[in-house]
């Protein structure tokens, strides 16, 4: 049974169909790319966050690694996780500078509370950070409250070592609740920072999209305007390396980010040709998405290295943060009025398809 006021309780499986909104990317790119880099290291379970086993996932032992149980720790896995946050993380760091280009981080919270330097280098850098939650656990199950806790305990966390002293724009929790989305919501227009809110806890389209608001209110003092959606990858995603099947070789992962840069980029040129037909050839957004500890190890970041090299010699692509896309997006294609109306709505705000968004 689907709760009426949740904002989960209606799938769209429309969208905008065939139809999809022209983005209008600065300079008229073909394409928008979208770099994201996981920060996790030392927020995963592990007994030294007082967890009851270690965590396996993403790690040295391949898609057949299990999580193992205490009473000990499991050494293997912290090491290799700690790979990522000693060495990977700046290997990638150092590739984007040297290129001139900026990604964004969904950075675990507990990750920053324990090397708040890499929050500091990454707004150096110009890249965003933004919020992965504040462990790297399965939120689904948790009580409401305690993940309210997170949410907030993470926002102060990467406000405090951010060098500009904001939170963070975008949010991404994965491994996500029932609540999340509306948990994050209620916290950010607690603190008054709705205004610049993104979610990214959704895999269903190539190009961002409004929904009504998680939390609506019948009370104009209190504001529930919609939420723009900012969709994330499972699949240009290193995590393949760790998945079965998946990607073995540096070569495997660089000819998936190209052949998926190909496409989109065609489509994107066919947009501003006469003799394209297709409502559907409009220019469109690709994430690759990165993980210190997987591409940061020099064999698979020669696959990073190639696609960078591959990209440089095409024109008309906008490598952005999210933080950007979502900037541009709320200015060139603000919410419909029906998604608008629905946020205001104290009875069911699933049922305005993300479709009208934009439009």
């Amino acid at each position: 049974m689907s709760d009426s006021n949740d904002p989960h309780a209606a799938r769209d499986l429309i969208g905008y169909a065939n139809t999809p909104p022209h983005p209008h990317w600065p300079n008229n790119a073909k394409i928008c790319l979208s770099f994201v880099l996981n920060v996790e290291e030392g927020g995963e379970h592990t007994l030294l966050n007082n967890d009851d086993h270690s965590e396996a996932f993403l790690t040295e032992g391949g898609a057949t690694a299990q999580p193992r149980p205490g009473p000990d720790r499991h050494l293997g896995y912290e090491s290799a996780y700690a790979y990522g946050s000693r060495c990977g993380f700046w290997r990638i760091l150092d590739l984007f500078k040297r290129n001139g280009l900026r990604f964004t981080s969904w950075s675990i919270g507990r990750a920053i509370e324990l090397n708040p330097d890499a929050a500091r280098a990454m707004e150096d850098a110009g890249c965003e950070v933004g919020s992965h939650s504040y462990r790297w656990i399965d939120y689904n199950g948790m009580e409401p409250a305690e993940e309210k806790e997170h949410i907030a305990k993470t926002m102060d966390i990467i406000k405090d070592a951010s060098p500009s002293g904001q939170y963070p724009r975008g949010w991404y929790t994965g491994r996500m609740s029932m609540n999340t989305r509306k948990l994050v919501y209620e916290t950010y227009r607690e603190r008054g920072a709705l205004d610049l809110l993104y979610d990214s806890d959704s895999y269903e389209d190539d190009l961002p999209y409004w929904v009504p608001s998680p939390s609506p209110s019948s009370d104009p003092a209190v504001p529930s305007p919609p939420l723009l959606v900012v969709p994330y990858c499972y699949e240009s995603n290193d995590m393949k390396f760790a998945q079965a099947p998946g990607f073995v070789n540096s070569t495997q992962f660089f000819d998936y980010l190209r052949d998926a840069f190909d496409v989109l980029y065609a489509e994107g040129e066919r947009s501003s040709s006469s003799s394209s037909k297709s409502p559907f050839d409009v220019p469109k957004m690709l994430t690759i998405a990165m993980h210190s500890r997987v591409l940061g190890r020099p064999g698979r970041f020669a696959g990073l290295q190639r696609f960078i090299e591959y990209i440089s010699k095409k024109d008309g692509v906008w490598v952005a943060t999210r933080e950007e896309i979502a900037a541009h997006w709320r200015k060139e294609h603000p919410p419909s009025q029906a998604v608008i109306d629905a946020s205001r709505k104290t009875a069911s705000v699933a049922a305005c398809p993300a479709a009208t968004a934009g439009q």
